[in-house]
């Protein structure tokens, strides 16, 4: 029976984040600011004997890690991608202004931003909805979402066990739809900042979220 601790670390802060510009599979570097947040989480969990490290394959995420790793006094170079665990992808509104796409996904709710659509719908629908809006249909829907994601779950589960822990640098939707799902009494209204930490413990097939959005950085 699979028994472990798995860190969610979002990503440190990029351009788009300060853009205000949506960034699911898109990609943008990472801001002096994010690369210092990093470091900051890594100093502060030098304490933790993690077994190992994993990002998403989106190269914010692994520099975030690496950054992490590098700070903590970690070895270098130890660091396992894991593609189910990037961000949403929002297809045809990849890159496009945060607002902009935020009024048309909610559009039936008066909404700008993705804030305040959850204070009228779970976060499960607006991934639905956006797939309806998108004029190619690529934007992911729940179920799509969550095949993949649960990938990754299943990997992490299949290769860890006895207590040990795990950190894995991914992003704010992608934590905000685990903790929905594994820990409803958390309110995920106000995503997870750059940089929080988010704790997840597995034992066999429960997920129990330990805490959500803890603030690290300094």
């Amino acid at each position: 029976m699979s028994q472990l601790s798995i860190y969610l670390v979002r990503h440190g802060q990029t351009y788009f984040n300060l853009f205000n510009r949506m960034q699911g599979w898109s990609d943008s570097p990472l801001t002096d600011q994010g690369k210092n947040t990093a470091k900051q989480v890594g100093k502060a969990l030098a304490n933790v004997d993690f077994a190992h490290y994993y990002s998403s394959d989106s190269k914010r995420a692994m520099d975030t890690a690496k950054l992490i790793q590098s700070a903590a006094g970690k070895a270098t170079g130890v660091l396992t991608t894991l593609p189910s665990f990037r961000e949403e992808f929002y297809g045809y509104y990849e890159g496009d202004d945060s607002s902009r796409t935020w009024s048309l996904v909610g559009k039936d709710y008066g909404v700008t931003s993705l804030h305040e659509l959850l204070d009228r719908v779970s976060i499960e629908t607006t991934k639905d909805l956006m797939h309806e809006i998108d004029p190619f249909h690529e934007a992911e829907d729940n179920q799509t979402y969550w095949e993949r994601v649960n990938q990754g779950f299943d990997y992490l589960k299949a290769h860890h066990d006895n207590h040990e822990k795990v950190l894995v640098a991914t992003h704010g939707t992608t934590i905000r739809s685990i903790v929905s799902r594994f820990g409803p009494e958390f309110d995920i209204s106000r995503g997870p900042k750059n940089g929080s930490v988010t704790r997840l413990d597995i034992d066999g097939d429960q997920i129990k979220v330990q805490s959500y959005a803890e603030d690290l950085a300094e």
